[in-house]
């Protein structure tokens, strides 16, 4: 892989280009969160999907970039045995020193601007009717001010995981080129330890444990989002693989094609289970499906052919349908979107699925398997212990969760004051509460 200092000029603006696609992914995951939630906090969701990719992108300009930084670019290194680990990046804060000319470090840090946003959007739909609108921002605030960039400078900026191959010989170091780990499993784990921290809905859990359907509003703006999310992710992942993997420009033809090969194959596998299970196919459990395989593709969509895309995403789409119920029924965590099963499983399966099946046009990838897995072991061991603290202390002191009446009222009314549908009669969908 040649470093991305020497990208040619084509290569660049294929990769601006690219980039400017990223945004129709938040827009899809946006309205996937919305349709999943209930209908009187429709609106609410879809203006906190937005507040929170504002505050993410203005926190990462003042500071999150400053701490993840850019390969090869100033940073800050510790002497372990003799080897020098880098573990965050040594840049001015306000993007100061960073000259956005179309140089892949500018380019780097405008896909960030996108990206930070996507990871602080998807612990939305986990916190879906009951999250206050104030506290998803300052949540936000901290996974863009620390949470994403010290991560995202071990994998992307040149960090500790991205020199295992190095330093240890594990192959070409931790390989994740569209986000699986860095956005998706952390904003996925993000969302658990919001769902935890929250509690369940009222009514989704009676008193004998007895677990209720609070299905979602609208199936049409799920799938719609689908479709938003799929362009997105095109652009995602070739953005990603020629800034952080390095490949060539003419590699995003394979790209697109195992993107979409493993949203096929993740949602028609979920399409196929629920309808084994029980007797037709569900709408949410196959958009969660199709959505997981666009986010279990994403680490190795660079390297591996399309048939490895089509069974990775085959696996993805069976995965995402056991763990809704896993986590819904067995682990009582309430996740109206499904973020927890779709992006933090479908995420960490990725990673490992990058070292199982990728393969690299120079060299041996030997370890590249051990490698993930350190990447793994670092989201499960650090990454989701760091967030849920950072997101415990916040509530200590800004209480996360809306009041009683908030919840009972819906959150649009209670928060904006007005419904999303105000020219329908909008009934309660929990029959234990009064409309």
């Amino acid at each position: 892989m040649t470093p991305a200092s020497t990208l040619s000029e084509s290569a660049l603006a294929l990769c601006f280009l690219c980039i400017l696609l990223v945004p129709f992914a938040g827009a899809g995951l946006a309205l996937i969160n919305t349709g999943l939630g209930r209908s009187r906090s429709a609106a609410h969701s879809m203006l906190a999907s937005l507040c929170v990719m504002a505050v993410a992108a203005i926190v990462y300009f003042v500071c999150g970039f400053a701490w993840e930084g850019f390969a090869g670019r100033p940073a800050h290194s510790i002497l372990v045995a003799g080897k020098a680990w880098n573990w965050i990046a040594a840049e001015p804060l306000f993007f100061r020193g960073l000259a956005l000319d179309g140089s892949p470090a500018s380019l780097a840090a405008l896909l960030q601007l996108f990206a930070v946003g996507l990871a602080a959007t998807l612990p939305l739909g986990a916190g879906a009717d009951r999250w206050r609108l104030g506290a998803s921002c300052a949540s936000a605030a901290l996974l863009a001010g620390f949470t994403y960039p010290l991560f995202a400078h071990w994998v992307w900026g040149g960090g500790w995981l991205a020199q295992l191959g190095v330093q240890f010989g594990l192959g070409r170091g931790f390989v994740d080129a569209g986000g699986a780990s860095s956005i998706q499993a952390l904003g996925g784990l993000t969302a658990l330890s919001l769902a935890w921290i929250l509690g369940p809905r009222r009514g989704k859990y009676a008193l004998g444990g007895m677990l209720a359907a609070i299905p979602g509003h609208n199936a049409v703006l799920v799938l719609m989002g689908c479709l938003l999310a799929w362009v997105g992710w095109l652009g995602l992942n070739s953005a990603g693989a020629i800034l952080f993997a390095c490949v060539e420009s003419g590699r995003t033809v394979l790209i697109a094609v195992n993107t979409t090969l493993a949203a096929a194959g993740a949602g028609l596998a979920a399409a196929a289970i629920t309808r084994a299970r029980f007797g037709k196919p569900d709408a949410s459990l196959c958009a969660n499906g199709w959505v997981c395989g666009l986010v279990a593709i994403s680490a190795a969509c660079a390297f591996v052919e399309p048939a490895e895309a089509l069974v990775i995403g085959l696996a993805a789409g069976s995965l995402s349908t056991f763990a809704v119920e896993l986590f819904e029924a067995r682990l009582a965590v309430d996740d109206p979107g499904g973020v927890v099963s779709v992006h933090a499983v479908g995420g960490l399966w990725g990673v490992l699925a990058a070292g199982l099946f990728a393969r690299f046009a120079a060299g041996g990838a030997s370890g590249q398997w051990l490698a993930q897995l350190v990447g793994i072991a670092t989201l499960l061991g650090f990454v989701l212990p760091l967030t849920y603290g950072l997101n415990w202390l916040l509530n200590r002191y800004y209480p996360q969760r809306v009041a009683r009446e908030g919840e009972r009222q819906g959150m649009d009314l209670h928060e904006l004051g007005a419904g999303a549908y105000p020219e329908f009669i909008t009934h309660s969908e929990d029959p234990s509460l009064p409309s």
